[in-house]
């Protein structure tokens, strides 16, 4: 099937980067075609978790605590436009993001001078202060902490979801499919997957046989993106399996301790792993932030492994004793899609002038949405370069991760 309208860009992906960026598109006066193949928040995606950190703190990678900073703001200017449904207020939790720092801690230190440079509120909290207010966590070797009040989690899959229905009550036309790769073209297969002409991509053709016609296309298929561009970013982006757990939390009173009133979400950085308190009864979330084995978001089984659950027990068991024996009531896994080092790429494909690559997001990405979808919206209208961090250029082969 043929569709006779050309659009002004065609958006392939509906996680957290291509629905801001089809959204704001269209608030910019685009006419946006959105297709995903399985769907928004669907399980297979990285956006599709129940949660998601929106933190400031990233070192001294102020671009980042710049970006947080901007997408903090349209999430809840999001938020507010939904209004007062019953869903908007629990898509934004304001739990706040506790750090903890060890007594010479390089990377909490550069993330507290980044937080004063940018104006984010904090606290920097001493030891005596953490013990305090958060009896529930063993610091052991933890002497300090900095608190983020304003930061928090987004309720990820129903929110990816919110942006994609705003999107389409804006007049973005929604596409449940799957797209083939234009690097068809550069095989000799013109036709088969692509029109082109003239180094530009005139249209797109589906896996059920729909051809799609636009002026310019956007691809934020996450961790799909290396298997729509095998060649070009096959090497270059590399799907990591992560596995996230929820424990059951103690009943009555007990409870209260791991609620978002008596503990926020929590950044061990030095041991790469984080805490999410106890949400919507869903339990208390964990998990190791070090990047996994590879995984095929297509074909990989969605199951944590015994390893896993040992480390995170023995974790909990040093950390949060309360919790060391509580029962698993929830696994998850999902994908990281690292780039070399953790920086997105947002960046024209070499072959094709009408054709945008926007990923990598990392394992850090999903707050970034709305900053994403305004700097795509930007170079689609040629109001702003490429940022140097986010080119195709400047990823490399060898995975050495340097943004956390």
């Amino acid at each position: 099937m043929t569709t006779n309208k050309t659009f002004d860009v065609a958006v392939a992906g509906a996680g957290v980067f291509g629905a801001w960026t089809a959204y704001l598109l269209k608030r910019a006066g685009a006419e946006v075609l959105l297709v995903d193949a399985h769907g928004p928040g669907n399980s297979r995606a990285s956006s599709g978790g129940e949660s998601r950190m929106i933190r400031m703190g990233y070192g001294r990678d102020q671009i980042y605590t710049r970006m947080a900073q901007r997408s903090l703001g349209l999430w809840h200017q999001l938020f507010d436009q939904i209004g007062p449904t019953g869903i908007s207020p629990q898509l934004f939790q304001p739990t706040g993001i506790l750090w903890l720092a060890r007594e010479n801690d390089p990377y909490c230190a550069a993330t507290l001078e980044t937080l004063e440079q940018c104006r984010v509120r904090h606290e920097k909290l001493d030891r005596t202060e953490l013990l305090r207010r958060y009896p529930q966590l063993e610091l052991e070797s933890v002497s300090w902490g900095i608190l983020e009040p304003d930061s928090g989690v987004l309720m990820a899959r129903r929110a990816v979801q919110a942006v994609v229905a705003e999107a389409l009550a804006a007049g973005v036309v929604y596409l449940d499919d799957a797209i083939l790769s234009p690097e068809s073209r550069e095989k000799g297969k013109g036709g088969t997957g692509h029109e082109e002409t003239d180094g530009n991509c005139q249209s797109l053709q589906t896996v059920s046989g729909r051809e799609i016609f636009a002026r310019q296309f956007v691809f934020a298929c996450g961790p799909w993106l290396p298997k729509v561009f095998p060649a070009l970013l096959g090497q270059l982006i590399h799907i990591t399996k992560q596995e996230v757990f929820f424990f059951g939390v103690p009943s009555g009173d007990g409870a209260s301790q791991f609620g978002p009133e008596r503990m926020p979400a929590w950044i061990d950085f030095s041991n790469l792993v984080y805490g999410i308190p106890n949400l919507e009864n869903r339990g208390f979330k964990v998990a190791i932030d070090a990047h996994g084995p590879h995984f095929d978001p297509d074909t990989g089984d969605r199951l944590v492994s015994p390893e896993s659950l040992t480390a995170i027990r023995v974790y909990l068991a040093h950390r949060m004793p309360l919790l060391a024996k509580a029962a698993v009531t929830e696994t998850r896994v999902c994908q990281y899609e690292n780039t070399s080092n953790g920086d997105f790429l947002i960046d024209r494909h070499p072959a094709f002038e009408n054709v945008w690559l926007v990923g990598g997001g990392s394992g850090h990405g999903f707050k970034h949405g709305p900053a994403v979808g305004e700097q795509v919206t930007a170079l689609l209208s040629g109001d702003a370069r490429v940022e140097p961090r986010f080119a195709l250029a400047a990823k490399e082969k060898a995975h050495q991760r340097k943004v956390f």
